[in-house]
């Protein structure tokens, strides 16, 4: 955890792996979940970074009906905007997305503007910011972009091509737009790309043909149409303009092959005259026309084209690039964008994670990033998608130091052009800047990256005070709505016919207890204490803490039911003793349906439920001066049998351990994909595999630290950990579960 929210992670507490990028300083990479105005307003303010990040990267909604694509699990990316049953249950999204369209395209452009506000002063005075955004509003953001970063500072409009074409009445969207502005465009840092032009017989600059004698030709038709091959040792070329607009101070007559040759009226000749024409002469790069000279370009000069605004390669469908998230951006897209305005080691920040797809091209290219979503489904999606990559392994420029700030060794190629032939220099270099040179023989993952979470404790400001009586009503209202569909729809375990039921409930005056409630169970009826979360926040442990204790004084309850929408990871129930006996004590989801208010078009047939939360089912195995984690489940109380049933490990996605967990920082020691798709891994083993012959095996294993072993990545689709070393009596091992759904359960056991 780093500084953002008062956490800080001793670095040397990390194993690291050698062979991923180091940055200066101890940097770590950073995932936040939380609203990404309070973030970056964090950022700015108590971390200082004003003037710090080199490229903001920004896909806000595109503001189409003012709707939402929300993926509601990791697993499955089919969702449907303005479908009800589409609507996420993630009480942070919610909130989010109530923000920004209450009031439509109005409220839509304070949330962009207060965030393009704060994104310019995190700028650094060469640094760029790119919006992504569909036609539907792109004048309304240019313009704000306009007022925020000023007109003056407007790079480009970038065209680039998405899918085949959205659904239309009329004409089909086939592609959105990058709106660039830099914070100076005086100081804009800016690398030129180039892309491969292939050399085509009668296109572009091989129209001509140019023979070893001398002699020259047009390309005819069978060599345009391929049917015909071009002669060995021929050169195709293109006759090019060699004047350019002003008339010179005095008269530019030159003699070419018997002839006077006068650049037109009012020009004169591009190369310095006489000599860099008699260059050109001599180095037989004049091709003679009707009346004119002209200049020879060989196709091969410079076989490279820069690329310009409209991106035609990027489009991301069922027949091109896979999609893990919804609405996931391709990867071209993003690189493009980061080689042109940032260098190795330079941050990135992209305050829309999605899928995780800036981080991850920021990854690839050595480049330092910080992501944020509101989304615990798109965190996750963007963590798994990091801890799973493989990069090629980059060479930097200066290898001793491995300071990548020098940056990397990349391709160069020649860039022949007139004025270097006139002026007899050699022809300019040009660099690739998307064509580092690899080393094949290394493999490099993910550096080390922080998972931090912006807790909901918001400081008042006086201005809100004012609005303390509206709050208290407000959560009045929705503590009633609580009793009320506790009554009507009770508590189920997540089996269809297992659900209590109460005969009664009613609101408390107490802090941390809300309600109380009764029901009946085979033993008899039963009373039951309800603590309330908050509708737009997290149940804190210090609360449930409150509330245990509470309920252990009373004394007359034999369930402490503790509803929420989000609990804080570390927040475990089970069975507590009273001097009377004892209760028990779970964490129930509040369901979707409370949040969703307003936002569906019709109500659902039945009512709001509520479901309960299963404690993780682990155990540890010891065995010598190791012990193993196993995952055995998900363990559901069910209130009316007074026992506790389990669930599948199926229910899982993924599973991590802390080996050495000092009761703050959870720093991921291992990583299983349980619940995953196996596939996911298929891209790395492969990677291993292709290296792991005679000759490279051991420099495989000595630089990722590990030894290719077939088990060993059977159990990263299981349910078992790798051995963890018992280092002292009492180490405390945290498993963090995390479930189709984005909840995050953390459990953390102590070895005897």
């Amino acid at each position: 955890m780093n500084t953002l929210f008062g956490n800080a992670l001793e670095k040397d507490e990390i194993e690291k792996v050698s062979e991923y990028y180091q940055h200066q300083d101890g940097w770590t990479n950073r995932l936040i979940q939380g609203d990404s105005h309070l973030v970056m307003a964090s950022l700015l303010e108590r971390e200082g970074m004003a003037g710090k990040v080199q490229t903001i990267y920004l896909d806000p909604p595109y503001g189409i009906k003012y709707g939402g694509n929300w993926q509601i699990k990791l697993n499955n990316r089919d969702v449907k905007d303005g479908s009800d049953e589409a609507l996420t249950g993630e009480p942070e999204q919610i909130k989010a997305f109530r923000d920004t369209w209450e009031l439509g395209i109005h409220s839509y452009l304070s949330y962009l503007r207060d965030r393009l506000l704060i994104a310019k002063e995190l700028l650094t005075e060469s640094g760029s910011c790119f919006v992504q955004i569909s036609d539907e509003n792109v004048h309304l953001v240019r313009n704000l972009m306009d007022e925020v970063f000023g007109s003056e500072n407007f790079v480009s409009m970038i065209s680039f091509k998405t899918t085949s074409g959205f659904e239309s009445t009329t004409i089909a969207r086939q592609g959105d737009y990058l709106v660039w502005y830099a914070k100076n465009s005086e100081q804009i840092k800016f690398r030129t790309l180039y892309f491969e032009q292939p050399i085509v017989p009668g296109e572009g600059n091989a129209r001509w043909i140019m023979f070893p004698d001398g002699t020259y030709r047009g390309v005819n038709s069978e060599e345009r149409d391929g049917t015909k091959n071009i002669p060995i040792g021929a050169r195709l070329y293109k006759p090019d303009n060699i004047v350019s607009q002003g008339s010179a101070n005095t008269s530019q007559p030159f003699e070419f092959k018997g002839k006077t040759y006068n650049p037109p009226s009012k020009s004169h000749w591009k190369a310095n005259y006489p000599d860099g024409m008699e260059r050109l002469a001599k180095s037989g790069r004049l091709h003679i026309a009707k009346n004119s000279i002209q200049y020879i370009r060989y196709a091969d000069d410079f076989p490279y084209q820069r690329y310009g605004n409209l991106w035609t390669d990027t489009a991301m469908g069922s027949f091109t690039d896979d999609k893990i998230y919804v609405v996931q951006t391709n990867d071209k897209i993003i690189q493009r964008c980061l080689l042109m305005t940032t260098d190795p080691g330079d941050l990135v920040l992209d305050p829309t994670c999605g899928s995780g797809t800036t981080a991850y091209v920021a990854e690839q290219w050595g480049r330092r990033w910080i992501t944020i979503d509101t989304s615990r489904i798109a965190l996750n999606i963007a963590k798994t998608r990091l801890m799973t990559a493989v990069f090629p392994f980059y060479n930097l420029y200066d290898d001793e130091s491995a300071d990548i700030r020098q940056g990397f060794k990349y391709k160069t190629v020649p860039h022949i052009t007139l004025k270097s032939l006139a002026n007899d220099e050699p022809p300019a270099t040009e660099t690739l800047y998307d064509q580092p040179e690899q080393d094949k023989k290394k493999l490099r993952v993910s550096g080390p990256f922080t998972v931090e979470t912006l807790q909901n404790y918001e400081p008042t400001t006086p201005e809100e005070l004012d609005d303390e009586i509206r709050v208290n009503e407000e959560e009045g209202a929705f503590e009633e709505h609580i009793k009320q569909h506790l009554v009507s729809a009770g508590i189920k375990n997540g089996t269809k016919s297992e659900m209590v039921v109460f005969r009664s409930v009613e609101l408390l005056a107490g802090e941390a207890l809300h309600a109380e409630g009764f029901y009946q169970s085979e033993k008899g009826e039963e009373k039951a204490y309800f603590h309330i979360g908050p509708k737009f926040g997290t149940v804190s442990k210090k609360l449930v803490s409150d509330a245990i204790k509470q309920c252990r004084q009373k004394g007359d309850a034999s369930w402490l039911v503790i509803l929420g929408f989000s609990f804080e990871s570390d927040i475990e129930g089970g069975s507590q003793s009273t001097s009377m006996g004892t209760f028990q004590v779970d964490k129930v989801r509040i369901h979707d349906d409370l949040l969703q208010e307003g936002l569906k078009k019709k109500p659902a047939k039945s009512a709001a439920s509520f479901v309960t939360i299963g404690e993780t089912d682990i155990a540890l195995h010891k065995e010598g001066n190791t012990v193993s984690v196993e995952i055995r489940g998900l363990d559901i109380y069910d209130p009316i049998q007074d026992v506790v049933k389990a669930r599948n490990v199926a229910d899982l996605a993924y599973w991590m351990v802390d080996d050495d967990y000092d009761g703050s920082n959870f720093v991921v020691k291992q990583v299983f994909f349980c619940g995953g798709d196996k596939s996911e891994f298929d891209k790395w083993r492969k990677g291993l595999d292709n290296l792991a012959k005679d000759t490279t095996k051991k420099k495989v294993e000595k630089t990722l630290k590990i030894e290719i072993d077939d088990e060993a990545f059977e159990r990263l689709y299981g349910h078992i950990s790798h051995p963890i070393e018992v280092k002292n009596k009492g180490q405390k091992i945290a498993v963090r579960v995390i479930s189709q759904f984005g909840e995050e359960i953390m459990k953390v056991l102590s070895v005897k």
